[in-house]
């Protein structure tokens, strides 16, 4: 299957690092112009530098902006006015036991985490409409479904996110526009290494603790091993093309088997 995304332009938020930063090399390796976003412009010329060793000509645009405010959002529409593909993948996570999650903490993650993306989707949507053509995806979790009990705010974030895809993809309905939603499972990221060693022995070495957090926080995984982000980007490029055009709405599972359920 050719997934050929020349001519498209596309903003990947967050994507300086981890999931985001291998959305934006596969996106960039298809064709399409790719936005990466940061919060500093350090972060993102970093980005960019890495992005261009690894995906020769790619075409990359600079576009610094803390999106998780309403001033950051509006920098972000001054840089990029208009694209054809958003992918929504920034977010925050971290361990708090359920009864000291504070009121601050539950603002900030639904900010970060679904606010952020419900203002994009809001700038963008229209000119996409318009146009006949566009691609939306939300990046959720496992956790959206299968609510951790260490990180319930989390959970509770991503969860909101599949039905802010769901309803913006009836507001699209039958403009060429897709909007879907991939629940991406445990993975390897930097940040994901932090926190794994927040619940298992920091003096394990990284493959033996990886495997404990496997089985003692993720038993269910059918992978039983951390997905990489490049697995993730493949679902992303994937849904961003012409040949995903009748998949919209959807909540498109990339998590190793990790959610039981035979239905997304």
């Amino acid at each position: 299957m050719q997934l050929n995304l020349t001519g498209r332009t596309a903003l990947v938020t967050g994507s300086t690092q981890g999931i985001g930063l291998a959305i934006a090399a596969g996106l960039a390796g298809s064709g399409a112009r790719v936005a990466i976003n940061g919060r500093s412009p350090e972060t993102v010329a970093r980005a960019i530098a890495q992005l261009s060793e690894q995906v020769p000509d790619a075409q990359l645009i600079a576009a610094p902006a803390d999106v998780a405010t309403e001033q950051g959002a509006a920098e972000l529409l001054r840089i990029l006015p208009d694209v054809d593909i958003l992918t929504n993948n920034l977010g925050i996570f971290g361990s708090r036991p359920a009864l000291e999650i504070t009121d601050a903490e539950w603002l900030r993650y639904f900010e970060v985490n679904v606010l952020a993306a419900v203002r994009l989707i809001r700038a963008y949507l229209p000119g996409m409409t318009g146009r006949g053509w566009g691609r939306v995806q939300n990046i959720a979790s496992d956790s959206a479904v299968v609510i951790p009990t260490e990180m319930i705010h989390y959970g509770m974030s991503k969860t909101a996110l599949l039905a802010v895809s769901r309803g913006y993809a009836k507001e699209a309905a039958g403009s060429g526009v897709t909007v879907n939603s991939v629940i991406a499972g445990p993975t390897h990221t930097g940040g994901v290494e932090d926190f794994v060693y927040q619940l298992v022995d920091r003096d394990l070495p990284w493959d033996e603790a990886q495997r404990e957090f496997m089985r003692l926080h993720r038993p269910q995984s059918l992978l039983q091993r951390l997905i990489e982000p490049e697995e993730i980007a493949n679902m992303v490029v994937y849904l961003s093309s012409d040949q995903a055009s009748a998949t919209t709405g959807a909540a498109v599972r990339v998590d190793g088997g990790y959610v039981d359920s035979i239905l997304p």
